[in-house]
């Protein structure tokens, strides 16, 4: 007599494929692979400033002496979840200056010369896995008005 089959092995499939059609359906743009290179790049070239926890820096909502603000959270307590793909891609890319207002400027330094357009969307990926599924949702309704160039 054969042992019936066990059904888990479909169940932990099926798990795995539902948890990527929630990441992908929250405005993350890729894959876990995607997710843990961004991390990677995040933590070599943003955690200075942003915090290793995207936490951001003390303070970050009061100016510097030298009309700058300290490096905003990209966790949930910040505002980067407020802005669609493309901002943040051309943010990181070009420098804070992009986004520059009369009484905002930014001191965060222009990264299109150190990281590829692939690894400043996964770097977006990951600070999005930061968020709540409420954020990312949020987010995700921003980045079809400005998605990723």
């Amino acid at each position: 007599m054969n042992a019936p089959k066990s059904p888990r092995p479909r169940r932990i499939g099926a798990l795995c494929a539902l948890a990527l059609i929630a990441v992908a359906g929250c405005g993350t743009t890729g894959v876990p692979q995607t997710i843990a290179r961004g991390g990677a790049v995040y933590q070599a070239n943003c955690a200075a400033c942003h915090g290793t926890n995207g936490q951001g820096q003390p303070g970050w909502r009061r100016q510097n002496s030298d009309g700058t603000y300290p490096a905003p959270p990209h966790d949930a307590s910040g505002h980067t979840w407020h802005h669609g793909d493309g901002l943040l891609f051309r943010i990181v890319k070009e420098g804070g200056k992009v986004y520059e207002t009369p009484g905002f400027k930014s001191s965060m330094p222009p990264f299109g010369d150190r990281l590829s357009d692939e690894e400043i969307r996964a770097v977006i990926a990951y600070i999005k896995t930061l968020w709540p599924p409420k954020l990312q949702a949020s987010q995700g309704e921003a980045a079809k008005t400005d998605p990723f160039p």
